[in-house]
């Protein structure tokens, strides 16, 4: 059943920039790639703890990292699209956007070259589909889970997406 989505509120967008943006005298050598993905917190509003679909990934070192579904753009889609194909895909669910919550940007240097990656988020109310990582195209999700979205920020791994969460937390009743 569709439901109206009232429109969103008139805001600067959240940008948090995670690590330093002057390169290191040791890396300022290495070549520099812009990398771009969407995701974000997908809740399902019909249960009252207002869960939240997020994933497990390896990390380099095989540790275990709790963290919101994301991905690179594919083709012509634009960051919107991208956010709504990816959850679906990390996750198993389907979402409606509601809201952008903002975008993160973080530097990393992986095979001799920098990457200046910049995450744009949005809200989601779930729509459909059930929670599984069988339809991860590149398997990068190694276990999918329902969170409480009070607890959110103590599940997940990285301080920028705990940010994310809270400001989903601060938005959501203004779509409920």
């Amino acid at each position: 059943m569709a439901h109206p989505v009232p429109s969103a509120p008139k805001r600067t967008p959240l940008t948090a920039s995670m690590g330093s943006s002057a390169a290191h005298p040791a890396h300022a050598a290495l070549p520099t790639v812009e990398e771009v993905s969407a995701g974000g917190i997908v809740v399902n509003c019909t249960d009252p703890e207002l869960p939240v679909a997020i994933i497990a990934r390896l990390n380099r070192g095989g540790r275990l990292e709790w963290c919101l579904p994301k991905g690179h753009p594919e083709d012509a889609e634009d960051n919107e699209q991208a956010a709504v194909r990816e959850i679906a895909e990390e996750t198993g669910i389907d979402g409606r956007i509601l809201t952008p919550l903002g975008s993160i940007d973080y530097w990393f240097t992986v095979s001799g070259h920098r990457v200046h990656k910049t995450v744009h988020h949005y809200l989601l109310e779930a729509v459909g589909g059930e929670l599984t990582i069988e339809n991860d195209p590149d398997h990068e999700a190694v276990d999918v889970a329902w969170v409480p979205l009070a607890v959110l920020g103590r599940r997940l791994s990285f301080p920028n997406e705990r940010r994310i969460a809270d400001l989903a937390r601060e938005v959501l009743p203004k779509y409920r």
